[in-house]
């Protein structure tokens, strides 16, 4: 389990039991529309509450299982960013569409991370109720269509349609920022004048090329000199470690 899976996990299931024995709790933390000015923090609180244990038990299970893949692909800090933007997104979105309706629960978020495990892995084999596989591209765009319906044709009672396409909504942009800014970042941190550092693993890290790698593999390479720029190199996983290897010069290399 990564660090921030946990967390949230830990967070949500404390605050359910809360909100069991505090009934006031919920409406003052829940996201309503037309207080959404006077009570701005609720586009955040909101997705810690649930209606139900079946409501927090499939949004928890769902974030057990999926998001630890999409926290190590992005690192703890743009996970969680991630997360509480989609979220948020999820909250506006269905703002606008459905102004008077209070909404509570995770999924506009963990929609978000949905995204990301599709986007990351979209041939991705999940099993839908343990016994139907299916890609994760294909559930995406499964639950996207069936939201949208949903929607549009009034949306189920208990059931934030427009909060879930909100959060893939927000998902995707966020991933597109980093897609974007990574590019920039990379070219900045590739042109740098800084000092060359060894690791007896890796080598000359910092003269991987970027541009010698296939699309398949880049945004991994990406991630992975992100992730020593900003907790440095010991931070990394093993895997971590050896697939970089693969991209490093091999003048670069320093024997073990």
């Amino acid at each position: 389990m990564t660090p921030w899976v946990l967390r949230l996990l830990i967070a949500n299931v404390v605050i359910f039991f809360v909100q069991q024995t505090s009934p006031g709790l919920t409406p003052a933390l829940w996201f309503y529309p037309p207080q959404m000015l006077i009570k701005p923090w609720t586009l955040v609180t909101y997705m810690f509450l649930h209606g139900g244990f079946g409501h927090i038990f499939f949004n928890m299970i769902t974030l057990a299982f999926i998001g630890p893949m999409v926290e190590d692909r992005l690192g703890a800090r743009r996970f969680l960013t991630l997360y509480l933007v989609s979220g948020v997104a999820g909250a506006l979105v269905s703002s606008i569409l459905v102004h008077g309706v209070p909404i509570v629960g995770a999924s506009a978020a963990i929609y978000g991370v949905l995204l990301a495990l599709a986007r990351f892995w979209p041939r991705l084999r999940l099993m839908i109720y343990g016994v139907i596989p299916i890609e994760a591209r294909w559930l995406v765009l499964i639950y996207a269509a069936f939201d949208l319906v949903s929607g549009i044709g009034g949306q189920r009672l208990g059931v934030a349609n427009f909060a879930h396409l909100g959060g893939l909504v927000g998902g995707a942009l966020y991933l597109l920022f980093l897609e974007q800014r990574r590019g920039v970042g990379a070219r900045r941190f590739k042109a740098a004048a800084t000092p060359q550092v060894s690791d007896p693993a890796l080598g000359n890290w910092r003269n991987v090329d970027r541009t010698s790698i296939h699309a398949v593999n880049r945004d991994e390479v990406d991630r992975i000199l992100d992730k020593i720029n900003a907790s440095g190199i010991g931070s990394l996983t093993l895997q971590e470690r050896q697939f970089l290897s693969n991209f490093v010069p091999p003048d670069d290399r320093t024997p073990t």
